[in-house]
């Protein structure tokens, strides 16, 4: 009798567990966090990785001005500043673009993808070059994102 306890026990909790999962409405459940990375790895490669790099290398020499007297593209894995950047900031970026103002020039060297991609579209991008961080990074960044999160979606 004493061996079936610890089975019984361990059955109750698992139906327990399993009752409470259960009864959580639908909508509150959020999708799984490797389908979106998976979904901004995608669009990454389509929209981003011809300036930013198949890996998020970023375009060589990166910190100084180029010929036309422009920063080129920066990296988004650890040996960047992405990171660094709260989620309403990079959000931000990837809508509106962004011209460098130390730049010599005047137009967008990061265009704009408002219109190109949706909110959640984005929000995926953003989640997959969070992937290409270290623990501290994301850290650091999910600590700029407390006060400063992604806008919320659109109606």
């Amino acid at each position: 009798m004493r061996s079936v306890v610890p089975v019984l026990t361990t059955c109750v909790a698992v139906v327990v567990m399993l009752a409470v999962r259960n009864a959580m409405p639908a909508e509150r459940a959020s999708p799984p966090v490797s389908a979106q990375v998976a979904a901004g790895r995608a669009i990454y490669r389509q929209s981003c990785a011809s300036c930013h790099g198949a890996r998020g290398q970023g375009a060589p020499n990166w910190q100084r001005p180029d010929a036309q007297g422009e920063l080129p593209p920066p990296p988004h894995d650890r040996t960047g500043h992405t990171w660094k950047h709260s989620d309403a900031m990079l959000y931000r970026l990837v809508q509106d673009g962004w011209r460098d103002p130390f730049n010599k020039t005047q137009r967008l060297t990061m265009p704009a993808f408002k219109g190109q991609l949706t909110h959640d579209q984005t929000i995926a991008v953003i989640a997959y070059l969070k992937t290409l961080w270290t623990p501290r990074e994301r850290k650091f960044q999910r600590e700029e994102s407390a006060q400063q999160p992604f806008p919320p979606g659109t109606p």
